[in-house]
């Protein structure tokens, strides 16, 4: 799910900070510029790991502050195809689920990766949904796995916001921002497609209770 990656990043130094210990002024800096920001390819930067070398610090014509080269190690949320993580229930609406890590919220787990068969229905305690900031308003629903066991007999398990949920990563896109906001839906720079079709997958509260 986590993983180090190394960068290289050129940043100047304002004259107030010059008086501070070069290492630590250097990593604020870098937190400032990277932390909880998506980099195409490469994820979410969680944390500056570490500070590999610093070069530099040359004042260039014109310029008044000195000029740094660093390189340095980002710890990365970036999850694997086919890893398996718990997140939580954030909405459900017919297009499917968005689930939430706390710290990133764009995993969507489509209806067709829903197993088979679930159905969904209206949801009355939740009419408010899924991008209201972006002013649109979508019914929520709630889905339901209809599950027959060895003696046929059908259990409806429902997808509950109160379940942790276990799934699948099936992809990870980085999308171009776009030139104009077609969609009200707000720009993800990083979306994570999962599924929950698999035995141990789904609500953790389905194989307790199974």
């Amino acid at each position: 799910m986590f993983q180090l990656s190394e960068l290289e990043h050129t940043l100047q130094l304002k004259p107030h900070l010059l008086s501070l210990p070069i290492n630590e002024t250097i990593k604020g800096e870098l937190e400032s510029l990277f932390l909880d920001k998506i980099i195409a390819d490469l994820g979410l930067c969680i944390s500056v790991y570490d500070i590999q070398s610093i070069d530099g610090g040359f004042i260039l014509p014109n310029e008044g502050a000195p000029t740094y080269t660093v390189k340095f190690r980002l710890i990365i949320f970036h999850p694997f195809v086919g890893e398996i993580i718990s997140a939580k229930l954030k909405e459900s609406n017919v297009d499917g689920l968005l689930l939430s890590l706390g710290f990133f919220e764009d995993i969507y787990i489509p209806e067709m990766q829903l197993p088979d068969p679930s159905y969904s229905e209206p949801d009355s305690e939740n009419k408010r949904g899924l991008f209201l900031s972006a002013f649109v308003i979508r019914n929520q629903v709630k889905w339901i796995w209809k599950y027959e066991n060895d003696r046929k007999v059908v259990i409806d398990y429902l997808i509950d916001e109160c379940d942790e949920i276990r799934f699948r990563v099936q992809n990870i896109t980085f999308p171009e921002i776009p030139k104009e906001q077609k969609d009200l839906k707000p720009f993800a720079p990083m979306e994570i497609t999962g599924s929950i079709v698999a035995d141990g997958l789904g609500p953790i509260s389905w194989w307790v209770s199974a």
